[in-house]
């Protein structure tokens, strides 16, 4: 009972906060987006697009932003379409993550049976390069470190990404990692490589190095080997990718990898499974494939639309003396939509099936990584070879989305945020099948579930924050906190 008085004061309070944000501005489509007015649109059913003007894109070049748009110059569409496409133009190239407001505006002209309009559209680009340095935890999840709180269990270095290099998309990436991980890694991603713009690149390379690294899972637990005066683990990579987005919402990457890893004798004898038949040196290639169509709203926290991929991976081909042979297929589905006034509906289901072939400890994994996880199981990892994870989010606006200009920051990358809080309740079911490391745990090979509520806040920048108290299968409960979207 006191539960629900407490929903009932924090609703009824978020309304009143609402209202005494004065200087807030209401955030939604139709205020940054002048539609047709009535005069045109009870006497013309046609709109020609006269011509389209870019403003305050200042680093970004022209031909990024028309690529996002779904209409062009001298097009005709009836008042209806051209509507929708000015709506899904908008969330195109807010999802670029390369602008913090997007606004249309709209003048019409009568001439004889149609009406002709200029468009105008104004940016608020973000800040794109970010050179900073490094403090991060070396764990799975917050959640996970909050149960030591152990410092020595983080990384710092430097950080450097430059996220619209030359203006064209391109993302330029290096990072310089000490601490808990040794990280060196690299990377270089060019969108469009054509004048179609429908193919781009990306290359990598990375060193990555381990005083300490988890050896097995027992009760569903990651267990860990140190050591001081050496590095038990040790990888090597360098790819390329062929990136194809034939349209807005559909891509393909094409990846090939050359992967070198290196052992120490002390997590092998700890781990006879670790590695593929005793090996130390561990060789290969890997080939890596996704499809994906992507229609939702906005990236970073979708309130509507639908997602979708299908991967394709394959570890070794035979190449080398240890004969690492990992295939596996994993698809994802996420869609969202709106129920009533304010409040939304949003699942996901994943799903991933390996071959048969033997998977080694540092080649496997099962679920517990990422936002792979059934929540209220955040301290645990199920490992496995195939699993199937649905999870499910019913979403209450608890503070409509506003505009909150700080007069004081002379920067307009920084000086306006946007931000919203949602209350959601949720339910996830998971299942892992595991045929090599379950003598020791027993998550796999079970139905789990897990149900809770939660607050999020989403904000410029891409920034997500949920707090979140849930239960499990096993009676177990806590608040757990977390930086991206629930699904």
């Amino acid at each position: 009972m006191r539960f629900i008085f407490f929903l009932f004061i924090l609703i009824i309070s978020s309304e009143v906060f609402s209202k005494t944000l004065d200087e807030n501005i209401p955030f939604n489509f139709s205020d940054s987006l002048l539609v047709i007015d009535n005069s045109v649109s009870d006497n013309y059913k046609t709109v020609i697009v006269k011509e389209i003007n870019l403003k305050g894109n200042k680093v970004t070049k022209d031909f990024i932003i028309y690529r996002e748009l779904e209409f062009a110059a001298n097009d005709t569409f009836s008042i209806s379409r051209f509507d929708s496409l000015l709506i899904s133009s908008r969330e195109n190239l807010l999802n670029t993550s390369l602008f913090n407001f997007v606004t249309f505006n709209l003048e019409f002209v009568r001439e004889g049976n149609f009406a002709k309009t200029t468009v105008t559209i104004d940016f608020v680009e973000r800040w794109y390069v970010w050179p900073f340095p490094i403090f991060e935890l070396a764990e799975r999840n917050f959640n996970t470190w909050w149960k030591t709180k152990d410092f020595s269990r983080a990384n710092y270095g430097f950080f450097l990404t430059m996220d619209n290099f030359r203006g064209r998309m391109e993302k330029l990436k290096v990072l310089v990692s000490m601490g808990y991980d040794e990280k060196y890694e690299f990377s270089y991603q060019i969108p469009y490589i054509n004048k179609k713009q429908t193919i781009g690149f990306q290359l990598s390379a990375g060193l990555l190095q381990n005083h300490e690294t988890s050896v097995f899972t027992i009760n569903d637990t990651l267990q860990y080997f140190k050591s001081e005066s050496y590095y038990p683990k040790k990888k090597k990579y360098i790819g390329l990718q062929l990136i194809n987005r034939p349209d807005i919402h559909n891509s393909q990457i094409f990846e090939i990898k050359y992967n070198q890893y290196e052992f120490t004798d002390s997590l092998l004898k700890l781990n006879p499974f670790y590695t593929v038949n005793g090996f130390s040196k561990v060789h290969y290639f890997s080939f890596y494939y996704q499809y994906k169509s992507d229609f939702r709203d906005y990236k970073p926290y979708p309130l509507n639309g639908y997602y979708f991929d299908f991967v394709l991976n394959k570890s070794g081909f035979g190449l080398f003396k240890e004969k690492l042979n990992v295939f596996f297929v994993q698809s994802t589905f996420r869609e969202y939509w709106k129920l009533c006034n304010r409040f939304y509906f949003a699942y996901m289901l994943s799903a991933k099936f390996s071959s048969d072939s033997f998977q080694p400890y540092f080649a496997q994994e099962g679920l517990g990584y990422g936002r792979n996880f059934p929540r209220s199981y955040e301290f645990y990892v199920i490992d496995g070879q195939d699993y199937g994870l649905l999870k499910t989010n019913i979403k209450f606006e608890l503070i409509p989305e506003k505009v909150q200009k700080f007069g004081f920051i002379p920067s307009k990358n920084f000086n306006t945020i946007h931000f919203a809080v949602y209350l959601n309740l949720f339910a996830d079911l998971a299942y892992v099948k595991d045929d090599i490391y379950n003598k020791n745990n027993t998550l796999s090979n079970e139905l789990l579930f897990g149900t809770g509520i939660g607050l999020d806040l989403v904000t410029y920048y891409d920034i997500v924050w949920r707090v979140e108290y849930s239960i499990n299968k096993m009676h177990e409960s806590g608040f757990f906190i977390h930086f991206m979207a629930p699904l």
